[in-house]
């Protein structure tokens, strides 16, 4: 069974509705589990939307057996950024939460992104588990992230299935610049804290739709139907990578020219002091920075681009997690 229901997540100030589609698959009334699944939270993250697309193929094919349970998903989460193929929107639409993903719950009398989030957590708060489709970016490995210490969510993003899993520390066992940059507003956060188990898969590559991670988007989004007996077959034993997402990624300590290691692959196991790289002056040639691994651990994010500015992400390495 599948209903698509056409929902207003808020308005514009001259009464133009901002409006999305939600899709149910399953009855509600049967006893099994309800997942909730939303994608294009940002809008230039596209291929969790291409993943529930297929999904729904999938799902609405005679072959597929009948869902026990309920899987509600939302292909595009933020229409506001979809359309602008935008991470935030413009501070016009939304001076105070130009960003969706850091005001979760959302507030129905809040600013429009507030409303926007009030409106998908009522779907999302009846959910036995929550995946909230992301994407990393080219320069990013694929992995996905969870609450560290939540056991339901890890065993959620094992069953995912991605290499690489990202434990987060939250609240008072994050560091400072958590709370500074409204990570408690995350859908994935606000959503552990209130019981339900939650992950946000990071695809890897935006604005482009990349088969590779439409495929591993496909495949997880099954795997964690079967792992919730809500279709049939096995799910993979999940044999990975467990480390510890962290915020002190190395940053550009001034603006100019990166001069990248070529070397240097997403997955590797790096050391503290390992060099990727030298940022210059373009103009005078002298060498700015040794851009050097802060910590022992995979590099998970290499930026690509030549050219960055001071405070920029160059690198990003999490610390395994022993086993």
């Amino acid at each position: 069974m599948h209903t698509a229901e056409r929902v207003t997540l808020a308005q514009f100030p001259s009464g133009i509705s901002i409006n999305t589609t939600v899709h149910t698959y399953g009855d509600r009334a049967d006893d099994g589990p309800t997942i909730y699944v939303q994608a294009a939270q940002h809008g230039r993250e596209i291929n969790g939307t291409e993943v529930l697309r297929r999904l729904h193929n999938r799902l609405t094919d005679d072959d597929t057996p009948e869902l026990r349970g309920t899987l509600i998903a939302v292909p595009v989460a933020d229409p506001l950024t979809f359309d602008t193929v935008s991470y935030t929107t413009p501070e016009i639409v939304d001076s105070v939460n130009s960003n969706m993903n850091r005001c979760w719950p959302g507030d129905t009398a809040g600013t429009i992104h507030e409303r926007m989030a009030a409106t998908l957590w009522e779907y999302a708060s009846e959910a036995d588990a929550i995946v909230d489709l992301h994407t990393g970016g080219p320069d990013m490995q694929t992995h996905t992230v969870y609450m560290r210490g939540n056991t339901e969510s890890r065993a959620l993003a094992e069953a995912f299935g991605t290499e690489l899993l990202l434990a987060e520390s939250a609240g008072d066992e994050a560091s400072t610049e958590w709370s500074e940059r409204g990570f408690g507003g995350k859908l994935r956060v606000a959503a552990t804290r209130e019981g339900i188990p939650s992950i946000t898969p990071e695809l890897a590559h935006n604005k482009q739709l990349v088969e590779p991670a439409i495929e591993t988007g496909l495949d997880g989004m099954v795997n964690v139907l079967r792992s919730s007996d809500m279709l049939p077959g096995s799910v993979p034993a999940w044999d990975g990578i467990r480390a510890r997402n962290h915020l002190g990624r190395v940053r550009a300590a001034a603006s100019g020219l990166y001069v990248r290691d070529q070397s240097a692959s997403l997955g590797d196991r790096v050391a503290e002091g390992d060099t990727f790289g030298t940022v210059y002056d373009p103009t005078t040639y002298e060498a700015l920075q040794t851009v050097e691994a802060d910590r022992d651990g995979i590099l998970y994010s290499i930026e690509t681009e030549a050219t960055v500015t001071a405070g920029e992400t160059l690198l990003g390495v999490a610390e395994r997690i022993d086993q």
